[in-house]
């Protein structure tokens, strides 16, 4: 897909780390112009208090023969948000690809409690990070995204429609905000279908996310020692292979199809042909429910 998007600029807000991150760059790598946001930059870390900065995804994406252009940026204040889209129009004049990846809740919930058990400040912090960041991105920057028709929006989930509408995922508040999510593509889907551009959900797998690879004690050079601890870990999957799904959509002349529609890395993997960096290509959704829920051995023979 290398030059596919040339001239394209995209908007990845929250592209500080993890699948932000791998979008961001994949969509460098096929030619496209992308601007960078999120709230840690080398001058100043949010509370994830981590090293990776939006300077050096914006590097990143630069390196692989896009345009990076790192803009810090507080989703949840609408002031920053409406000069950053203003900033883009101006340097621009055009957006064509938003992806909402706003999330900061990762320290925010809490595994099976229940919700009068839950801390009540987090959980309302994190459907703020979570649901409010993706709303108050899509205000300010939908009209600028439809200046020009076929313009994508992608909002990033954990957890296909059909795979949550069945399960509960991990806590109250955590099961909220990614079902939000879910709707918000559906609704934006009938809002700007019409108007000519697709809005749509799309969920990685288990992502080797940089805070994921430390949570188990590995790189991603050596991911695979952590089976022993988790043995599912077999199907994980880099950030770079849900970021080949959303290039492939981006430069896809009939996305409109998958209008309002939720979809996965892995089934977006089959659709394109696209693999992820090691050359497999993951479909961790499908293995979750017939080997990982059905309480089978890990194999992931037929799924990467």
């Amino acid at each position: 897909m290398t030059e596919s998007l040339r001239g394209r600029v995209a908007l990845v807000a929250g592209a500080t780390r993890g699948a932000g991150r791998g979008i961001a760059v994949e969509l460098g790598a096929a030619g496209a112009t992308v601007y960078v946001t999120g709230r840690s930059t080398r001058a100043h870390r949010s509370e994830y208090d981590r090293p990776e900065t939006i300077e050096d995804t914006a590097d990143l994406v630069t390196g692989v023969g896009g345009e990076g252009i790192a803009v810090p940026t507080d989703h949840l204040d609408p002031a920053q948000v409406r000069t950053l889209v203003d900033r883009i129009a101006d340097e621009r004049g055009r957006l064509d690809v938003l992806v909402n990846d706003v999330w900061g809740g990762e320290h925010l919930f809490a595994f099976d409690t229940p919700l009068w058990e839950h801390d009540l400040d987090d959980g309302l912090r994190l459907l703020r990070l979570a649901v409010e960041t993706h709303a108050v991105t899509s205000h300010h920057a939908l009209p600028l995204l439809l200046r020009h028709p076929g313009g994508l929006v992608v909002e990033m989930t954990d957890g296909t429609a059909e795979y949550n509408r069945d399960r509960y995922r991990n806590s109250f508040f955590y099961d909220l905000a990614k079902a939000s999510v879910l709707r918000m593509a559906f609704a934006l889907g009938h809002e700007l279908g019409p108007r000519g551009a697709t809005a749509l959900a799309l969920t990685p797998g288990w992502l080797r996310s940089e805070m994921m690879l430390d949570a188990f004690g590995v790189r991603e050079d050596n991911w695979r020692d952590a089976l022993g601890q988790v043995p599912h870990f077999a199907i994980s999957e880099t950030p770079r292979y849900v970021g080949r799904a959303v290039a492939a959509l981006a430069a896809d002349p009939d996305v409109a199809r998958f209008n309002g529609r939720s979809l996965s890395s892995g089934g977006l993997a089959q659709e394109y042909g696209f693999t992820d960096l090691d050359g497999s290509r993951p479909d961790a959704w499908r293995y979750l429910v017939e080997v990982q829920d059905a309480g089978k051995p890990a194999d992931t023979t037929g799924y990467r």
